[in-house]
């Protein structure tokens, strides 16, 4: 049993009533971390652009940015620009947009999915000192509204479909002067451009203009802005997250020291990321700042989501970093896969998942029968070369991290963050085998456990201290554009930021996060209700792939919607008499309904809910909940509020059915 401690108490901090004491890591007990040395060892990296700088230095030559071209609507293999080649047009970029007269620290914007002009639009902003603020429709016309005006913006880099919605939207954009489309332009795209008096180029024209009437890179400071990145939220106006080039180079080189002391990893030149979490995210774009600062590669994905294994498999990535929801898709598939088959395939399956997850206790991930023999099929799924697993966004289940580990052989690592702390709050350590914590905090910030007397949570609680999560250190934002209220509710007079999360120490200094504190709600009979961890159980479900659990102050029940899988529902009705029948109309079945209301009241009791907790009925539903239909965040988090509203007539009908 290992009694090493992850975190310490900081050292000469009297203590504050109503808190605990703030932790630090204990790899780096007395000096939060800011920066990270370059392979040199001569100088440190302070800076995004220093941070690509070293990234083309350590890459001696390799490839950078790789696509898939989709030929006759047949994507092809990826082809690569090389690091120095991508440096080149970085600058040219940069210096056609300074052409433009756009000024020094102005802001500029960023609409599209994720494609290699995205990631050298801000690079150049890196290298010449601009702001580029990221925009992305799955927020709203009203949003992006909201953040072009509020921001200013005169400039923004679009891809084709994204600038067709700018240009309608013209009329309350006031400021916007110039849309500059990545790939290939239409010259009625710039004619409509032309009408409304808004210039519209192509990305390439730009960067010639740079090529041919070079700039001096004019590079940032430290405590320069970086980016402005708005949070979707899940209700009312977005806020705008001001990260500087510390708050993200702070993230990068906590990891960096981590793995100094094999903590964590840092990638190589022979490493490969595929990119398809939003760019729009600072997730991402931290996780693009890790890979960079090692020299990897990163392949974007083809744009279409359900084509991301088929990418995957051509790509073939080291590393995978993504969010607990395609993570369970993968966990229920294999699962409800080994279940249909049956036999002798089944025995094996169980009993080398068995070995292996008892060989985890003891930090063995590979097996050398088992590996070959029954995980290799399963380990192809994400191309078969993935050696580091990386979940970030949202709790992910205990059970499911065991999976990763048992059925891939991969280091898996929980992280911890959000916008505000340029995702760098907590990550867990290579080697910790424990599932459910999210690791000690990461090395450049420090964090404790504010009471909250209405929740019953509080630093003195035994065995383990519990309350709000509070941070303070060098990944944290100054606060939020142009908001300087929202800023004091988030920040104190004393640097302390909040999250909103609840979270407890266990007894080796790790956090684990276990309720948010405004998606707490108490019902009629006055227990308190933490929906998300009721979802992440029921939706471990094998006839499950989305739920929302719904609770009424004025009721003393919980209700449902729940979204059933597809292929794992055919299975069930060709078995019970409802074979023929299509996924939506067996949706709209009562016995199914009726069937999944019981299940998963049975179910929930094995996943050890309490009575208060299991749902007392239900609504199915055929549309999943998507980033599309706008009751997901870009980092498919559920929009409760608006799933609310979408359902109201439903949650209405069920506490009726209820009484």
């Amino acid at each position: 049993m290992q009694s090493q401690m992850y975190s310490v108490e900081v050292a000469g901090h009297s203590e504050v009533s109503g808190e605990g004491k703030p932790r630090r890591s204990v790899l780096s007990p007395e000096r939060l971390v800011d920066s990270y040395p370059s392979a040199k060892g001569t100088h440190q990296i302070t800076t995004l652009y220093e941070n690509f700088v070293e990234g083309i230095q350590r890459s001696e030559g390799g490839d950078f940015l790789g696509v898939r071209p989709i030929v006759s609507g047949v994507p092809q293999p990826y082809q690569w620009t090389t690091y120095a080649r991508v440096q080149e047009r970085v600058a040219n970029f940069g210096a056609g947009l300074i052409h433009l007269d756009v000024k020094t620290n102005a802001n500029f914007g960023i609409f599209s999915i994720n494609r290699p002009e995205w990631t050298m639009s801000e690079l150049a902003g890196y290298m010449y000192s601009l702001v580029s603020v990221p925009l992305y429709d799955t927020l709203g016309a009203t949003a992006i509204e909201f953040i072009v005006n509020q921001t200013e913006m005169e400039v923004i880099i679009a891809s084709a479909d994204k600038a067709e919605i700018l240009l309608d939207m013209s009329s309350v954009l006031p400021t916007v002067k110039k849309i500059i489309v990545m790939g290939e332009l239409d010259p009625e795209l710039a004619a409509q451009g032309a009408e409304l008096d808004i210039e519209v180029l192509a990305w390439t024209e730009v960067e010639r203009t740079g090529l041919e009437r070079p700039v001096s890179p004019k590079p940032p400071k430290a405590d320069d802005v970086a980016s402005i990145c708005y949070t979707s939220g899940t209700t009312g106006t977005p806020k705008g997250a001001v990260l500087t080039h510390k708050n993200i180079i702070a993230t990068v080189s906590s990891l960096h020291k981590m793995a100094s002391h094999q903590k964590f990893f840092i990638p190589g030149p022979n490493d490969t990321h595929i990119s398809y979490l939003p760019l729009a995210h600072v997730f991402e774009r931290a996780c693009q700042a890790v890979m960079i600062s090692g020299a990897a590669r990163i392949g974007y994905y083809q744009g279409d989501i359900l084509k991301l294994l088929d990418d995957v498999a051509v790509l073939q990535p080291t590393i995978f970093v993504s969010v607990p929801r395609l993570f369970n898709r993968i966990y229920d598939r294999v699962l409800a896969g080994v279940k249909a088959k049956g036999g002798i395939a089944a025995f094996l399956f169980n009993r080398a998942y068995a070995t292996k997850k008892a060989n985890l206790r003891r930090g063995i991930l590979e097996h050398a029968i088992w590996d070959r023999l029954v995980f290799g099929a399963i380990r192809a799924r994400l191309g078969g070369r993935v050696k580091h697993i990386v979940s970030g966004s949202a709790p992910i289940s205990p059970d499911v991290i065991d999976f990763l580990r048992i059925c891939f052989s991969a280091d898996v690592y929980e992280g911890y963050g959000q916008t505000e702390q340029a995702a760098g709050l907590c990550m867990s350590y290579r080697g910790d085998l424990t599932p459910g914590q999210v690791g000690p905090p990461q090395l450049c910030v420090e964090v404790k456990l504010k009471d909250i007397p209405d929740m019953n949570y509080t630093s003195q609680d035994q065995p383990y201290p519990r309350g709000e999560i509070m941070l303070r250190g060098h990944s944290v934002f100054p606060g939020y554009y142009k908001a300087p209220q929202q800023t004091a509710e988030t920040i104190d007079a004393d640097g302390w930021a909040s999250t909103g999360d609840v979270g407890q120490w266990d007894e080796l200094g790790r956090l684990i996060v276990i309720d948010r504190v405004k998606n707490i709600f108490k019902l009629a009979q006055g227990e308190y209700i933490a929906p998300e961890k009721i979802e992440a159980i029921l939706a471990k479900h094998n006839l499950v792939a989305q739920v929302f659990v719904y609770g009424h102050s004025l009721k003393a029940t919980l209700v449902g919607v729940v979204v059933p899988d597809p292929e794992a529902l055919k299975l069930w009705a060709d078995k019970n008499g409802l074979e023929g029948k299509t996924f939506e109309e067996l949706c709209a079945e009562p016995s199914v309904k009726a069937f999944l209301l019981k299940d998963l009241a049975v179910f929930g009791r094995s996943s050890d809910l309490k009575g208060f907790e299991i749902l007392k009925n239900i609504h199915v539903v055929s549309e999943q909940f998507s980033i599309e239909n706008d009751l997901m965040t870009p980092t498919f988090k559920l929009k409760r509020h608006t799933a609310k509203e979408k359902y109201a007539v439903e949650i209405e009908r069920m506490y009726a059915e209820i009484n």
